[in-house]
């Protein structure tokens, strides 16, 4: 009987009462319950002869392909509706938008990170979470796939119908500024960026952190809600691929005059 008293008085010695909600818990080695990944190089030469190198750029490119593919196709839908009550609508556009990067983050992130976006590439490039070349390689790679996603959607619209529909390029509404387009573009693009970096934060893995989380989805809903303040502003950019893309396939006035706003 003594000994298991003794047992019992071991075990609640070695395994101490965790913190309370709220409170800063510590680990009994380096004070910290989580591990942050340590900063990537500015330049890494082993990644040139890395195979996983090229499968994230390969993964970024199919990702914005199949993005721009869906999203343009929806847009285009919408636009060409005769009646507005017959299609997704507004709605319906945000939603694509914001379940395809639901879906393709979720698909991509253990090969690539699932960045599908250069502002999002660029800004885990100056948090030091990714090095220089393969930053420019995956913004290189979303650029293509963009294209090439809406370069397929013309294809099956065809160049007469496609170009009447506007082909899904980005542009500023009659009524706003460019300065309002450009605005309106900035504070989106932040509410994405911001969640990306919260979503993948390493202290979501710490045990205070009490909100278990699936990081494509607050960062597609991001996408969602954001595209349905601005789609009537801007038609919604946020992402440079994305209004590169269209705006390249396009190719006309209208597309290019307001890009940088979009």
């Amino acid at each position: 009987m003594e000994g298991k008293e003794q047992d019992v008085s071991l075990g609640a010695n070695k395994f101490p009462e965790r913190q309370p909600i709220g409170t800063a818990a510590q680990s009994q080695d380096d004070g910290k319950d989580y591990q942050e990944p340590a900063p990537a190089p500015l330049v890494d030469p082993t990644e040139f002869t890395s195979w996983s190198f090229y499968r994230a750029g390969i993964a970024e490119f199919v990702a914005t392909f199949l993005f721009l593919y869906i999203t343009v196709l929806t847009v285009m839908g919408v636009a060409g509706a005769k009646s507005k009550c017959s299609t997704v609508g507004i709605q319906g556009i945000a939603w694509a938008f914001g379940g395809m990067i639901f879906a393709l983050v979720y698909c991509t992130a253990g090969i690539s990170g699932g960045h599908i976006n250069p502002a999002v590439t660029f800004g885990l490039f100056l948090a030091r979470k990714l090095s220089l070349p393969r930053a420019i390689f995956y913004i290189v790679m979303q650029c293509l796939g963009a294209i090439c996603g809406a370069g397929v959607v013309k294809g099956f619209e065809g160049k007469t119908k496609y170009g009447a529909l506007n082909g899904g390029a980005n542009f500023v509404a009659p009524g706003y500024t460019k300065g309002d387009g450009l605005g309106a573009e900035i504070v989106g693009t932040f509410i994405l960026v911001y969640t990306v970096f919260s979503a993948t934060d390493a202290k979501r893995s710490a045990r205070d952190s009490h909100v278990p989380i699936l990081a494509p989805l607050p960062i597609g809903f991001a996408v969602f809600l954001v595209h349905l303040a601005t789609i009537p502003i801007t038609g919604t950019g946020i992402n440079p691929a994305r209004s590169l893309g269209a705006a390249i396939i396009f190719n006309k006035d209208l597309g290019w005059d307001e890009h940088v706003s979009c």
